[in-house]
């Protein structure tokens, strides 16, 4: 009976999935989807709670774009900012002259708080005196756009991040900290970041999860960057980095230290790892759901000063390397 059983056990591991899930949470994988979706700055926001940038005074459109509009009536309150109704279910908040960190909130018919955005009113670029706003080094962004894309004009404005709101959600999954350029200095700090960066963001997580490979979040190695400290490491020019519009990213799970998780469970923490992801990335491109996301996906190898990791963006145009 004991070698029965020994025998079982022994063919038992080889008949374990290669993969075993890390552990992150039980259940199913919460993406907070709201019922409804807004159409704000071009983007289509479906989640419960995600972040808008914008400048001082500047009039933001929102839409309920909902299939039951016609039928439903929803609401929006702000204790800051004034809003003007449309039409029903669309209108026009204007933002506080003064930059910071103010909350939207969108509901239905039952009066509950159903989608949260987080409307960050930036700090305008013309404060920037030489390379620096208010103390942080920002440094200089290039003076001709590269190929003369829209894409590669210098920010408009730069969110301010404090103590208080470094920890605010800027999307289901991800916090305002995670993005902050690793150059040394103290709060305040600044950065930029773009909408449709998070949207991507958290639908690699959702497709990641949805694969067996759980995860809360992605550990951001790298979010934006200044040009100054963009220039310092040694990046190229015009990384995606310098425009809040990239990610280096990796799943940090099991356990949490800071290195790529060993996803194809061979025992080595290397290269492989980071193809798990950028190879679920990649079989999202060509869905039409995708196109608006369309940008650049590398992985890199591991090296004496970091992991391996993927590098995601949303410069419009598809762009691969490091395969």
């Amino acid at each position: 009976m004991l070698s029965f059983l020994r025998l079982c056990i022994f063919f038992g591991m080889f008949l374990l999935p290669v993969f075993m899930p890390v552990s992150g949470f039980a259940g199913e994988f919460p993406a907070q989807n709201a019922d409804f979706s807004v159409h704000v700055q071009n983007l289509e926001i479906p989640y419960k709670i995600m972040s808008i940038f914008a400048m001082p005074e500047e009039i933001v459109k929102l839409r309920i774009s909902a299939g039951d509009t016609q039928s439903r009536l929803y609401s929006i309150r702000s204790s800051h900012g004034k809003i003007d109704t449309v039409k029903k279910n669309q209108w026009h908040w204007h933002a506080p002259r003064l930059p910071g960190l103010y909350a939207l909130n969108l509901s239905g018919d039952q009066n509950k708080a159903s989608m949260l955005l987080n409307i960050f009113v930036m700090v305008p670029r013309k404060h920037q005196q030489g390379e620096y706003l208010n103390g942080y080094r920002i440094g200089n962004y290039p003076r001709i756009q590269f190929r003369g894309l829209p894409n590669y004009q210098p920010p408009r404005g730069f969110v301010e991040v404090t103590a208080n709101n470094a920890e605010t959600m800027v999307s289901p999954h991800f916090k305002l900290k995670q993005f902050l350029c690793k150059q040394n200095g103290e709060y305040p700090k600044y950065l930029v970041l773009k909408e449709k960066l998070l949207l991507k963001l958290e639908l690699i997580l959702s497709e990641v999860n949805a694969r067996g490979y759980r995860c809360n979040t992605f550990h951001v190695m790298s979010g934006y960057r200044t040009p100054y400290y963009n220039k310092a490491i040694g990046n190229v020019k015009y990384s995606r980095h310098i425009y809040g519009g990239a990610a280096d990213i990796f799943i940090d799970e099991n356990p949490k230290d800071e290195m790529m998780d060993d996803l194809n469970q061979d025992g080595k923490i290397d290269y492989k790892d980071a193809a798990v992801i950028y190879q679920i990335t990649d079989k999202l491109y060509g869905e039409s759901f995708y196109q608006r996301f369309v940008g650049g996906l590398a992985r890199y190898k591991k090296t004496v000063n970091h992991g391996p990791f993927v590098h995601v963006d949303v410069r419009g145009r598809r762009a691969r390397w490091g395969d």
